[in-house]
């Protein structure tokens, strides 16, 4: 028995990759990026005939009566058509209104309008971002721009009832991975940054802050001249500066938050010029909020560099009293590593309580000492 299915398994793989292997030849009429082509449009079975792409001739009836369809207020019929160009590839042009069109990529984009205006937002994305990583050559300021638009609607609106009653409830992890898809498809400064961001948002929303840190950093370490910046240096120290548990704490997070408010406020003194990509309302909303963070950043600073400096003096007390039961030669040492704390602790917020406090401990120190 055991030696049947043995046989069995065997016959069945070697099949299904010789099914799934190409021909040199094939390989020659499908062109250099033949597999990128397959990865994208793997078709329904294990036969090769449905991963090869549309043939011209069935694009052509396919799209027109789609279009046609579409025209007459068949909608379903139009998408049903349009949506079997979800499943192998067409690189067709044909003429649409007096346009000439791609109509593989075409037909998927009608297809994901059709969806989103249905309320399928998920399938309208999935269609949409097909596109994006299939037909390269296609507008991609266009799809990124329903991709961004249909991603925020998923992760900040209310889903619209499956069927018109039954309710649909919003994916966290789903949202996040949409975004990280975009930012990853999208070709340059105009949408990654945005991608990146609205994914910091909704990870924060989520209570994914580590998600959220590695989406701020990517946007600032690829793209340090877009205008997003701004905002998410600040959202960086934010999220540092709640992560502070006090001055008798481990001091990473602080030091972090207060790096990134210094840096904040050394990049952004001024009020942040209008991107090309934005609307003269969106500016206005955003240089608001810049001053806001602008005030809200000094006072962050204020604080980190007060706890730092408190924590400073926290160091110093338990070196004084405990430094000789680990500090090495510590007799010779003397009283030199806790005045080096309290001493840190002054030039680190020189206003602050922490600081007073420490140099009435240096004062008693050097009293002592002489």
């Amino acid at each position: 028995m055991k030696t049947f299915i043995f046989f069995f398994l065997t016959t069945f793989l070697i099949i299904a990759t010789q099914s799934f292997a190409i021909s040199p030849g094939e390989k020659n009429r499908r062109g250099i990026h033949s597999q990128d082509k397959e990865f994208l449009f793997p078709g329904t079975g294990f036969f090769k005939k449905n991963r090869d792409p549309i043939s011209d001739e069935q694009a052509r009836e396919w799209f027109l009566d789609a279009e046609k369809a579409q025209q007459n207020g068949d909608v379903k019929e139009a998408l049903s058509l349009y949506e079997k160009f979800s499943k192998r590839r067409s690189d067709l042009r044909i003429d649409s209104n007096n346009k000439e069109v791609q109509a593989g990529p075409e037909a998927l984009y009608r297809a994901a309008k059709i969806r989103e205006d249905r309320g399928d937002w998920q399938k309208a994305f999935a269609r949409l971002r097909l596109i994006a990583e299939a037909y390269t050559d296609y507008d991609f300021e266009r799809v990124a721009e329903s991709l961004m638009r249909i991603a925020e609607r998923l992760a900040n609106d209310k889903l619209p009832k499956k069927w018109g009653f039954l309710p649909r409830f919003r994916s966290g992890s789903q949202d996040r991975l949409r975004l990280n898809q975009i930012a990853s498809l999208a070709r340059g400064p105009r949408f990654a940054p945005r991608a990146l961001m609205a994914l910091s948002e909704i990870a924060i929303k989520d209570e994914k802050e580590e998600e959220a840190v590695d989406a701020l950093e990517r946007l600032i370490n690829l793209y340090p001249e877009n205008y997003l910046c701004e905002e998410a240096y600040y959202s960086l120290a934010s999220i540092f500066e709640d992560r502070v548990a006090g001055p008798a704490y481990d001091q990473g997070a602080t030091l972090k938050a207060l790096n990134f408010y210094e840096d904040y406020l050394i990049l952004f003194p001024q009020s942040p010029p209008k991107s090309k990509h934005e609307s003269l309302e969106n500016y206005k909303s955003r240089l608001v909020e810049a001053r806001e963070r602008k005030a809200s950043a000094e006072e962050g600073r204020r604080k980190m560099r007060e706890t730092l400096s408190a924590s400073k003096v926290v160091v110093g007390k338990y070196v004084e009293k405990y430094g000789k039961y680990f500090l090495t030669h510590w007799r010779e040492l003397g009283n030199k590593p806790a005045l080096q704390f309290y001493n840190e602790a002054i030039t680190t917020a020189p206003e602050s309580k922490a600081a007073r406090e420490a140099e009435k401990k240096v004062a008693e120190l050097r009293t002592g000492n002489e």
